[in-house]
């Protein structure tokens, strides 16, 4: 069997002993098929065969995906590879990182297995409503794409999207839920946090609450992203029990990124054994998704239970770079992370240093 073909059995079956051994295979698999990786991990003087052990693995800045190509070798052979893009731009650079996905089916596999844990636990199809674009109109969004999976594979006949490139038909989208609440039909709900501000600022101005039946759900990921006025998680939490009668514990934050194939979600008493207010939720990975706190100036692991720098091993990404840090500030224990907040740029001085890393790979 191939890595791939490795890979994906292990998503499909979750042995923890085979986990750190088929990570390590992926590391070199990566040092051998991404150019930019190799070169970014010779850079730092590592030798390759003294890498046994997942947090030995070179973590790079998912920002890096704006400076280089952290593509595989491999991905032109697939004719069937996509390529999201990231949105919005950072450190003044107009420029979309871009992901290259060799096999989309490895993403689909553990997105859908995920999900089912954490928002369909209860194994319903439901009526689905997406304040987001599906695939078919945003193609080169990583969320679109997973939006329009989790449709075919969770919803039912009853669809409906109610978002555009251009934005969100919030009258389409009220429409939709009165109608199902009218037949009394559960509903689950696929938005970014921007868009549940949006919908429930439309709804709080019109006085205009809609009682959702009982079992309906909301997943909302995106955090501050796109949002003049940031709503909390907890806020969402409220607001979505005021105007639309979901109980709090189906009211489910996904955190994820372009850059990463999986995804991590609230753990509420709904999916899990977790207890904790909407304020103070923590986020469940999946096995196949290794959380961990790196201090920001050395990149090392910071002691369980202390604040670093987000970074995850991610099997699924075994097409581009697994080990990746992001910019977010966290907390992890196991395989639960609770994210506190964006890094401020004095905090993040390792990241910072990353990045320019890559800067002079693409340069050069």
């Amino acid at each position: 069997m191939s890595i791939i073909d490795d890979v994906l059995a292990f998503i499909r079956n979750p042995e923890a002993e085979k986990l750190e051994p088929l990570a390590v295979r992926v590391f070199r698999y990566q040092f051998e098929k991404v150019p930019a990786y190799r070169a970014f991990v010779e850079a730092q003087g590592l030798q390759v065969e003294d890498v046994t052990r997942i947090e030995q693995i070179p973590a790079v800045s998912t920002q890096a995906f704006k400076y280089a190509r952290l593509e595989n070798d491999d991905a032109s052979a697939n004719s069937g590879a996509k390529i999201f893009l990231t949105s919005g731009t950072t450190i003044g650079r107009d420029e979309r990182g871009r992901h290259v996905v060799p096999w989309p089916a490895i993403y689909q596999v553990g997105a859908i297995r995920h999900m089912r844990r954490m928002l369909f636990p209860d194994g319903q199809r439901l009526a689905t409503l997406a304040l987001h674009p599906t695939a078919d109109r945003l193609p080169e969004s990583s969320l679109s794409q997973m939006i329009s999976w989790s449709i075919d594979e969770f919803g039912n006949e009853i669809t409906c999207c109610a978002a555009t490139r251009e934005g969100i038909d919030l009258d389409t989208a009220i429409n939709f839920l009165s109608s199902r609440a009218a037949r009394g039909e559960l509903v689950c709900i696929f938005a970014t946090t921007a868009a549940c501000a949006r919908l429930f600022g439309e709804m709080a101005s019109r006085d205009r609450p809609i009682a959702l039946p009982h079992g309906s759900r909301l997943m909302d990921t995106g955090g501050a992203k796109g949002q003049g006025e940031p709503l909390s998680s907890s806020e969402v939490v409220e607001l979505a029990n005021r105007w639309l009668g979901l109980d709090p514990a189906k009211v489910i934050n996904e955190y994820g990124m372009t850059e990463l194939c999986s995804q991590l979600y609230d753990a509420t008493i709904f999916n899990s054994d977790h207890r904790e207010p909407p304020s103070a939720r923590v986020k469940l990975a999946p096995p196949w998704l290794i959380p961990f706190a790196l201090d920001p100036a050395t990149l090392r692991p910071v002691a369980p239970g202390q604040v670093g720098m987000l970074t995850f091993f991610d099997l699924a990404n075994v097409g581009s770079v697994s080990m990746l840090m992001t910019e977010d500030l966290g907390i992890v224990r196991d395989n639960i992370a609770r994210v506190i907040g964006r890094a401020q740029a004095a905090d993040a001085r390792g990241c910072a240093l990353a990045i320019a890393e890559f800067a002079q790979i693409s340069n050069g």
